[in-house]
């Protein structure tokens, strides 16, 4: 059976329509962090993403119909935070997060240097040209917004502590939940801080719905125009 975090690391993957890749996925953190309680997250699929996380060991959580990216990582974050957790790591569904570098992410807030980790994608060609121009522009912005320098705002792939995930409680619900939350870290001033991953872009289809995702993004960005245009003070 799943256990608890009880003070230590849980891993929250929220998924939808994941049955092909979450297996691989869930087996991949239980070889990093042995004994490490995992939640998926079912956010409404049609297909066996469900079975397939259980079947691997995970903790599956499931809402009846789909409701965002956010809202499951909402559900995730919360059942950890339930469950004692003193660190959170998510990571996507769909193996473009390479659960072995798990514990590189985690290592600077272990060493308590840090709030936030993200794992950080390089812009490679291995990413699609339109998401390198966004993620470029993303990073740009919180890191005007935050007043250090941000690698990759976009990234799912993070490692939080408890204090963070208490703090910080964005009410989107959808990809802009990740951005929201990062965005409202910074201004707390929480300390975010970046390592490197690699870049894996396998073809797989995206659930980012690119023009109604693009415009939810930009209306998280909106709410910090001072920042943006006149910096941090």
């Amino acid at each position: 059976m799943p256990g608890r975090a009880d003070g230590g690391i849980a891993v929250v993957i929220p998924a939808y329509q994941a049955a092909a890749t979450i297996g691989g996925v869930v087996t991949g953190v239980r070889h990093a962090l042995p004994g490490v309680p995992v939640y998926v997250v079912d956010d409404g699929s049609g297909d066996e993403t469900g079975r397939a996380g259980r079947d691997q060991g995970a903790t599956v959580l499931v809402h009846p119909r789909n409701l965002g990216k956010g809202a499951a990582l909402r559900t995730g974050i919360a059942r950890a935070l339930a469950d004692g957790a003193a660190m959170i790591v998510t990571l996507d569904a769909d193996g473009q997060h390479p659960p072995e570098e798990i514990p590189r992410l985690v290592a600077p807030v272990a060493a308590q240097q840090a709030d936030v980790v993200l794992g950080a994608r390089a812009r490679t060609r291995a990413m699609p040209f339109g998401r390198r121009c966004t993620n470029w522009l993303s990073a740009a912005l919180a890191s005007r917004i935050g007043g250090r320098a941000v690698l990759d705002a976009q990234t799912g792939f993070r490692a939080l502590t408890r204090r963070a995930a208490e703090l910080v409680r964005p009410r989107e619900a959808r990809y802009d939940f990740e951005t929201a939350f990062l965005l409202e870290a910074l201004a707390q001033g929480l300390r975010v801080r970046s390592v490197p991953i690699a870049t894996v872009y396998e073809g797989r289809p995206s659930h980012f719905r690119y023009w109604a995702d693009t415009w939810r993004l930009a209306r998280v960005f909106t709410r910090y125009g001072r920042a943006i245009i006149f910096g941090v003070r």
